[in-house]
């Protein structure tokens, strides 16, 4: 498998930052974090001073700093293999919302990395650096369903591998992630 873009997706407290992070550390890959990029995009705008308040603007102003996100990706990434960490699939007001960029990003491989209901509501209660949502069973296990089914089409509109990861146990999933990663 030859790749230049991958997308590591998953819900809020999944550990794919902590996974993406120290994978491309290991192997030497750029990492990029998204929902870092467009904040950057956002202040540089002066439209947002955080993440919080990014996420509540007009959708139309939120869609204008994903694009700006995605073409400075897509820029990144005509000089080196990227690893984009992203949540893939959002929640609105308005219902759900896919956010992997296709349009401008069109990874080569997506990894959705999933983990037991206990797991994420564990780590979102225990990370004091962010307000991370809880959410019901019933609820979490649709976001997790649709957040599958979402990054199935998008692989088969970008022609994309696609590959799902349990991230029950932290050292296991990130081999696997790493020889996911290092097969090229």
């Amino acid at each position: 498998m030859n790749w230049n873009i991958t997308a590591l997706v998953g819900v809020p407290g999944v550990g794919k930052t902590s996974l993406g992070m120290t994978a491309t550390g290991q192997i030497g890959l750029k990492y990029v974090n998204y929902g870092e990029l467009m904040l950057e995009v956002a202040t540089s705008n002066d439209l947002a001073s955080s993440q919080d308040e990014m996420f509540h603007l007009e959708l139309e102003v939120q869609e204008f700093i994903w694009q700006q996100a995605a073409s400075k990706v897509k820029s990144m990434a005509e000089t080196q293999k990227i690893l984009v960490d992203l949540h893939g699939l959002d929640t609105s007001e308005h219902g759900y919302i896919q956010s992997l960029p296709i349009e401008t990003i069109c990874p080569d491989l997506i990894v959705v990395v999933e983990a037991s209901y206990e797991n994420i509501m564990f780590r979102r209660i225990g990370d004091k650096t962010r307000n991370r949502p809880t959410t019901d069973l019933k609820t979490f296990k649709e976001q997790v369903q649709l957040l599958r089914m979402s990054m199935m089409s998008a692989s088969i509109l970008c022609g994309a591998f696609l590959k799902i990861l349990c991230n029950d146990n932290f050292d296991s999933c990130l081999d696997e992630l790493v020889k996911l990663l290092n097969s090229s």
